[in-house]
């Protein structure tokens, strides 16, 4: 299966459909099955103690699969997340963008399942892994 969107439609898309996070999420990479996607840490991402939120950390992870699979399938924006295991290793690094490694494990008609990495920017070992599963709306 071919890409249908690159780095540059996937980050359009985002703003267009989802100008609530605009700016927070930049597609960096997509490659078949993969992408790489950057969340600009802000003061709202933080927690007490100075570390990025569980609920931060969940989103990078959620549309990071999300922007995965629309790379192959191309702008079906009611795909939705319909399971999700999240491990939280170690302390994000303070001030840092977290950058999410995406791959596609499963791609088929109605399902999709995804792992992706967590990383503190600069930071060699992940902070978080997911692994979370979508269903993609049939075809009309």
């Amino acid at each position: 299966m071919a890409l249908q969107m690159d780095a540059a439609a996937l980050n359009r898309f985002l703003e267009a459909e989802f100008a609530q996070v605009a700016g927070e999420f930049t597609v960096e990479a997509v490659e078949e099955m993969a992408v790489t996607v950057r969340m600009t840490i802000g003061e709202k991402h933080l927690r007490p103690g100075g570390t990025v939120s569980g609920p931060s950390m969940f989103a990078l992870a959620d549309v990071s699969v999300y922007l995965a699979i629309l790379a192959m399938i191309g702008p079906k924006a009611l795909t939705v997340t319909t399971g999700c295991s999240l491990d939280f290793m170690r302390k994000p690094a303070a001030g840092a963008d977290l950058i999410a490694q995406c791959r596609l494990l499963k791609l088929g008609r109605v399902l999709a399942v995804g792992d992706v990495l967590l990383y503190s920017e600069g930071v060699a070992q992940p902070v978080a892994r997911a692994s979370m599963t979508y269903s993609i709306p049939p075809e009309r």
